[in-house]
């Protein structure tokens, strides 16, 4: 082979430098471009497999680098209860959050995976967050501020972690207590709903007057992308009965439903979550007009939209029996990102097949793929996709802690104070000389969180996670002379013969989440009853009820004392004996109608047959005995 010339070889050399210039330089990777141009760099570059892969969501157990890196996976999910190891710490989920980011990293273009979880009330998912009270309790306080510094406490707990992205906040407005997620609702009445969409500015950070209606924002990396849902209706269903067909008008939807979605779009929510519900008979997640001519058309979202777990699979009864219609309706609907979350392959081989075959237009993938890659760039995941440990100590701070017992204070309703109003019986003497804690939620920090803590349905006893029973509560808050005792369930025997000063007794329902807690009955779990028959049929009592909603309460309020609305308070149950003991005074007023008989409902604020035993806005306060 016959030697290369000197000016040949600088003509290559030359060459070389600018191909490798013009390759260093992408307009995508230029945070100092603007994001429609960043996006349409992107898109273009894309094949049909990689914005197809943008559009699946998949859960971690099945996320490999390898998985990402062969089909390009748009986002990734800890379904509930779903973690990288049990009570794994802050830097566990980290190293496995950036482990899966890597696989993302390594393909041809480097687009980043976005990480969702459930963080519904806290970091609910993980050992040792800051479990919050649950909105039922939250739309109590009616207090946005307070709401707001929530989401900032819960977007710091999550980016401790390495996630940056939540399935929060639910805006539902239940209208029957009977549906198993009534506890996920902020009220019954949309403008209490609507107030409290201020979380999403906690979680996402505060958009800019001028910001464009609809763009989605997500301040930084101390921040979180945050998730509308279940668009549009899930708390209106027949029955309260969970993913079931919601009947009223277009008027009742837009004038009940609707208006939180309206609040959330303007502070800038990144995503909305379409519900599995029904409208009149129609699937949500095959409801064009809803998905598309409302919420992206006339509303002006520009986020994303996700599908609930397997939601486009449920479009069919039974689920998946026309897996190939499912896809083509959701996605033809507007649904941009799928959520699959282990058969991804097959999603992606039919989506692929319809988009090649003209059934959908590449024009739908191309608006999908432009809305999810808007989302990853206003996050700044392209200049910052990997999560780093400085956030770790945020997980269970004491400041979120003591924000979380704040909040536990304002969003209980005291309901009686005494046999008469002449006798309150709070708040309770701290010094007696003998008082009894009983119940089956006195001393159960699982029962006290409720669901969607550490695994989906919650779960009971006090090694879930980290937190303050109510029971230890009053241990810390009475005189040290004053002796507790406590019994889960004693019998009437006992209580009468021990000389009790007073009783406080904690019952409720046993934790639940989505259809496994609907219930045509609304009773308190056994042996609730017979406790709260025992007790306070003998000496007086206040009964704390631990309950995701109203429930029957009226065959016993004639032999309680004082009785207290607690919700599902979270982990810090020093918010509750902060009120019991008069440190602070009651404020909350009900955010819920709380019914006499299950015959009744549903029924909310403003029927024309309104005959409640406790109305909305009802609350009696107390004053506090600091000094």
């Amino acid at each position: 082979m016959g030697a290369i010339s000197t000016p040949l070889v600088l003509v290559l050399l030359f060459c070389c430098l600018v191909s490798v210039s013009q390759a260093e330089y992408l307009k995508y990777k230029d945070p100092k471009r603007p994001l429609n141009v960043r996006i349409k760099d992107l898109l273009k570059r894309m094949t049909l497999e990689e914005k197809i892969g943008q559009m699946v969501q998949i859960e971690r157990s099945v996320a490999t680098p390898q998985v990402m890196k062969k089909y390009f996976i748009g986002s990734v999910l800890s379904g509930g209860g779903s973690v990288p190891e049990t009570n794994a710490s802050a830097e566990t989920w980290i190293q496995m959050v950036n482990g899966i980011q890597n696989g993302s990293l390594s393909t041809r273009l480097g687009i980043p995976m976005i990480y969702g979880i459930d963080a519904v009330h806290g970091h609910n998912n993980v050992y040792k967050a800051t479990i919050f009270p649950h909105n039922v309790g939250l739309g109590v306080t009616r207090d946005p501020v307070l709401i707001k510094k929530i989401g900032d406490a819960t977007a710091l707990e999550v980016r401790a972690t390495g996630i940056q992205y939540v399935f929060a906040p639910c805006i539902a407005v239940c209208r029957d207590p009977r549906w198993g997620r009534c506890y996920e609702s902020y009220s019954e009445d949309p403008k209490i709903v609507q107030a409290m969409t201020e979380i999403i500015p906690g979680l996402q950070g505060d958009i800019s007057d001028n910001s464009r209606k609809g763009v989605p924002f997500v301040a930084g990396k101390n921040k979180v992308a945050a998730c509308a849902k279940h668009y549009v209706g899930d708390g209106g269903t027949t029955k309260g009965i969970n993913e079931n067909n919601t009947v009223v008008s277009y008027n009742g939807l837009l004038r009940i439903h609707m208006p939180a979605y309206h609040d959330s779009i303007v502070k800038g929510v990144s995503t909305v979550m379409v519900s599995y519900s029904s409208w009149n008979g129609q699937k949500m997640h095959a409801n064009h007009f809803l998905v598309t001519d409302y919420l992206k058309n006339k509303l002006k979202f520009r986020g994303f939209v996700i599908s609930d777990w397997l939601g486009i699979d449920r479009i069919t009864s039974p689920s998946h029996s026309n897996y190939s219609y499912s896809i083509q309706v959701g996605v033809g609907a507007g649904i941009d990102m799928i959520m699959v979350p282990f058969n991804f392959t097959e999603f992606i081989d039919v989506l692929t097949y319809q988009v090649k075959n003209n059934i959908i237009p590449v024009s739908r993938i191309d608006d999908a793929v432009r809305r999810i890659l808007r989302v990853k760039f206003v996050m700044g995941l392209f200049e910052n996709p990997h999560a780093d440990i400085s956030l770790v100590n945020q997980l269970g701070s004491e400041e979120h802690r003591q924000l979380a017992r704040e909040a536990v204070r304002k969003s209980l309703v005291l309901l009686k104070n005494g046999k008469s109003a002449e006798k309150p019986l709070l708040p309770l003497p701290k010094k007696a000389a003998k008082i009894l804690v009983a119940g089956s939620h006195a001393d159960n920090l699982g029962y006290q969180c409720g669901g969607w803590t550490i695994t989906w349905q919650g779960g009971g006893g006090n090694n879930l996670t980290v937190g303050t029973t109510i029971l230890d509560a009053v241990k810390q808050a009475i005189d040290p002379a004053t002796k507790v005792v406590y019994n889960e369930n004693p019998d009437s025997n006992f209580v009468k013969s021990n000389n009790f000063s007073y009783a406080i007794v904690t019952v409720g329902e046993h934790p639940y989440a989505e259809t496994f807690g609907d219930s045509l009955n609304l009773t308190i779990s056994e042996p609730g009853p017979s406790t709260i028959t025992n007790v306070c049929g003998s000496i007086q009592c206040v009964v704390v009820l631990i309950t995701g909603r109203p429930v029957v309460i009226q065959p016993y309020l004639s032999k309680i004392d004082a009785l207290v609305a607690a919700w599902l308070p979270g982990t810090e149950g020093q918010g509750v004996t902060d009120l019991l003991f008069g440190d602070y005074g009651f404020t909350g007023k009900l955010a819920r109608t709380w019914f006499k008989t299950v015959d009744q409902l549903p029924m909310n604020v403003g029927d024309k047959y309104y005959d409640p035993l406790f109305p909305f806005g009802f609350g009696l306060s107390t004053n506090t005995t600091r000094y």
